[in-house]
């Protein structure tokens, strides 16, 4: 199985972070491990509203519909493309994310970030990841478990940044597929994005 990477990353503790990537086989790091902000509080300080609530994540119910929207568009995605274009668009748009990627070279500009070769390379695999998902739509919570417990517990990321990630991603797919990106396949993958987000989150309620 495809296995998925951090979403920010830190450079303390490498070898606890080893032994929780291989005590899951089939989770790899989404961002890699390279340095915690000092800005970064612990996720008890959390004030996003993706922490409050009832779960999303338990309360999901997919209509075969929805399920056709997803799995019909995921089939025709150009992972590398959308994904680098995603994680680009996220750290222009909002910037205070790219305090999480030092190592990633020159982020000095919404040009540099676009032709950045790891800002690309690094997007695929946060897309790939997100393929996850979509191949275990009743089971998204348990498919990022260990992902949320090492986003909560070791990196200390703010939830709400798998939420500004998703809405990002589905401003990529409607760039990319137009009229196909009909309002109803964007409520499915909206509301997919939203699960996801949620079941990161889900080690900070």
């Amino acid at each position: 199985m495809r296995v998925t990477e951090t979403f920010f990353p830190v450079k303390e503790n490498w070898e606890e972070q080893r032994k929780m990537a291989a005590h899951s086989s089939n989770m790899q790091w989404i961002f890699p491990l390279t340095s915690t902000p000092a800005s970064c509080q612990p996720p008890s300080h959390c004030q996003s509203c993706i922490c409050k609530g009832p779960s999303l994540v338990t309360m999901v119910r997919w209509t075969a519909e929805e399920k056709q929207f997803i799995t019909s568009l995921w089939g025709k995605i150009n992972v590398e493309e959308c994904g680098g274009e995603a994680l680009a668009r996220l750290l222009i748009v909002y910037p205070w994310t790219q305090r999480f990627f030092s190592s990633f070279g020159n982020l000095s500009s919404p040009t540099a970030i676009m032709g950045n070769p790891k800002v690309r390379a690094h997007g695929k695999k946060v897309l790939t990841s997100f393929g996850d998902a979509v191949k275990n739509l009743d089971n998204i919570k348990a498919t990022y478990s260990k992902l949320s417990e090492l986003h909560c517990n070791k990196l200390h990321v703010d939830p709400e940044n798998f939420r500004l990630l998703g809405d990002v991603l589905i401003i990529v797919l409607a760039t990319h597929f137009g009229r196909e990106f009909t309002p109803a396949c964007q409520a499915a993958w909206q509301k997919l994005a939203g699960v996801v987000a949620h079941a990161l989150a889900h080690e900070y309620h």
